[in-house]
């Protein structure tokens, strides 16, 4: 096996103690490090439902059998950068459909020029979130993206650090909330893999290892047509304070000038 490809995947283990944090589940995506073409726009839906969640915590409504949402659209304003827009739903029994908040997310990715051995970029996000659905209503997030295709799998690792701005946690530092992928070509239209999404809280402070949240995702992505987008999965949390099951679905599209589409 070539060297790279063993250092590689040696580095990608030995960060798997680390990476034990994560996003929330209304956006359940490790990201590529490439950007959308520059006058291209994507639309993704993103759906999930918690078929086994959490109680009410924090004045924060159940997770039990939500139905999360989110419409994600992205438009390419340079080569190399992306904005991307969220709007987040949940829909539950008890509750109905309620609007929950959006977020906007500014992408930059290095060059192809450059040469890298792996794909390079960083994501912000900043946003706003009801208090009925979230802890803290503003926070924002710093998540560098390194990937890499080794022509039999993919990786792509999402070390995200997030911070509260107004809510309960604005007075803790930056929260570890890593996230990352492997995905295998099962042939070129076909990949299955894992996805992790983890939660230890505070850099310096890590929290107890049951108040952790660590979920193990099976994906499968179809890459039936250059324009479109498939993902799903099924989730399985590891601590009590993760929802226990969730199934998502990610379905998206772009479109715009054909000359200035990307290779994906």
């Amino acid at each position: 096996m070539n060297k790279k490809i063993i250092l590689f995947i040696t580095f990608f283990t030995c960060l798997i103690p680390i990476l034990l944090w994560g996003q929330e589940n209304y956006e359940i995506q490790v990201y590529p490090a490439e950007t959308i073409a520059p006058s291209y726009t994507g639309i993704e839906l993103h759906s999930n439902i918690s078929a086994s969640g959490k109680p009410m915590i924090d004045q924060v409504r159940p997770t039990q059998n939500a139905l999360r949402q989110t419409l994600e659209i992205t438009h390419g304003f340079a080569t190399n950068f992306e904005i991307g827009f969220y709007q987040f739903l949940n829909t539950q029994k008890d509750f109905g459909s309620q609007w929950v908040g959006t977020h906007i997310r500014p992408k930059i990715t290095i060059p192809e020029q450059w040469h890298l051995p792996v794909g390079l970029s960083l994501s912000t996000e900043i946003g706003y979130q009801r208090r009925a659905y979230s802890a803290d209503t503003w926070t924002a997030e710093i998540r560098p993206i390194i990937d890499k295709d080794f022509r039999v799998f993919y990786i792509s690792l999402n070390p995200a650090f997030g911070k509260s701005l107004e809510g309960l946690n604005k007075n803790q530092s930056f929260s570890f909330e890593p996230s990352c992928k492997v995905a295998f070509h099962i042939n070129q239209k076909i990949d299955f893999g894992a996805e992790y999404y983890g939660s230890t809280g505070p850099l310096f402070n890590r929290l107890k290892s049951t108040d952790q949240q660590h979920t193990l995702y099976a994906a499968l992505d179809l890459n039936l047509n250059p324009d479109w987008e498939f993902n799903c999965g099924t989730g399985w949390g590891m601590t009590q304070s993760t929802d226990g099951f969730i199934v998502k679905l990610i379905i998206g599209y772009k479109f715009g000038d054909k000359n200035k589409l990307k290779k994906s």
